[in-house]
């Protein structure tokens, strides 16, 4: 009888294993939401400090080894154009600072409607990578902000790469940061 009951268990618990696999998933595995959409990636949130916020595409959770990032930055003390022009100067000489490669400044002049915009794209060679960065500086909601797009290729020597990347992504990644206007909803500050 033990042995009857065992064995009607055993094939219960085998036929409840086969049928969980023809059933819908649990929804404890849900579909990430992605923040925003930039260049045709979705973007997740990864990390938050202050005013700093940093988003990658799904596949790039590690933040020590990105390829593609955006981190979206708010100076809240830029409350107008003149500001947040300083602020964009400001980060320039920054970038300097930390030896990098201006390629390129730009700012388009206010208009009755829309204050000033300002980018800087500058190239960053470290030991390990070669990074380049857009930063896009607007206002946002009565704040100055900044919309950084950062891309990444790792490895020793590979100016040539990222020169090639620039070549053929550069003018199309500058033209869609500058368009973009899809600021998410930013998770609290940390």
């Amino acid at each position: 009888m033990k042995s009857q009951t065992a064995v009607a268990c055993f094939a219960m618990l085998l036929v409840q294993n086969v049928a969980s696999g023809f059933l819908p998933q649990a929804a404890d595995k849900k579909e990430k939401v992605a923040a925003f959409s930039l260049t045709g990636l979705k973007y997740f949130h990864r990390f938050t400090k202050n005013d700093q916020h940093e988003y990658t595409p799904d596949g790039q959770e590690d933040l020590n080894a990105w390829t593609d990032m955006v981190t979206i930055q708010f100076y809240r003390r830029a409350k107008d154009g003149e500001a947040l022009a300083a602020t964009a100067n400001a980060v320039l000489e920054n970038y300097k600072a930390n030896k990098a490669l201006v390629v390129k400044t730009y700012s388009v002049p206010r208009a009755n409607d829309k204050p000033a915009e300002h980018l800087i794209v500058a190239i960053f060679g470290r030991a390990e990578f070669i990074e380049v960065a857009f930063s896009r500086f607007r206002m946002h909601e009565g704040v100055g902000g900044a919309v950084i797009y950062s891309h990444r290729i790792y490895g020793k020597n590979v100016g040539n790469e990222m020169s090639a990347w620039l070549e053929k992504n550069g003018p199309a990644t500058e033209g869609n940061l500058m368009k973009w206007d899809a600021m998410p909803k930013l998770p609290s500050s940390k």
